[in-house]
């Protein structure tokens, strides 16, 4: 299902004619839209020298969380860790920061430009332990096609 689109990311992704956030908006939206157990899908980066991230595009509910220091809740950890991150049971984690009471799971997958973590995606999940190993290939798969216009 997720390789299934692959393509329609390339399409957004190659489309010049738009702005980068246009199209990582984009993104964020196939996403939320096509994948079920894909509830809030948004993109972090780092937020210039900080040790901090900032929210960029993303598509769901409004999110509170729109700077994210360094090691904190999973998307700062990734920051630091440069690992994926599956989260199975987020009510497991000692160190998440709630962005829902109706978020159950989240994956965060780093996102390299030329060796350097500049970012995420982020995708928190209504449903418990929905993620698989195919979740993570497909969004390393997106990171690197969206490292290429960052």
């Amino acid at each position: 299902m997720l390789k299934s689109l692959e393509p329609k990311v390339l399409e957004i992704v190659k489309d010049g004619t738009k702005t980068v956030d246009t199209r990582l908006g984009e993104i964020c939206e196939l996403l939320r839209i096509n994948v079920n157990h894909y509830d809030w899908v948004g993109f972090y980066f780092k937020n210039g020298d900080k040790e901090e991230l900032k929210l960029g595009p993303y598509a769901g509910a409004p999110t509170d969380h729109t700077i994210i220091p360094f090691g904190k809740g999973i998307c700062g950890q990734v920051a630091v860790s440069n690992q994926n991150f599956v989260v199975p049971d987020v009510a497991a984690q000692d160190n998440y920061i709630a962005c829902s009471i109706t978020v159950k799971a989240e994956i965060v997958v780093p996102l390299f430009v030329n060796g350097e973590n500049a970012g995420q995606i982020d995708i928190d999940s209504n449903t418990p332990d929905p993620f698989t190993a195919e979740d993570e290939r497909f969004l390393e798969f997106i990171n690197a096609e969206v490292a290429k216009i960052l």
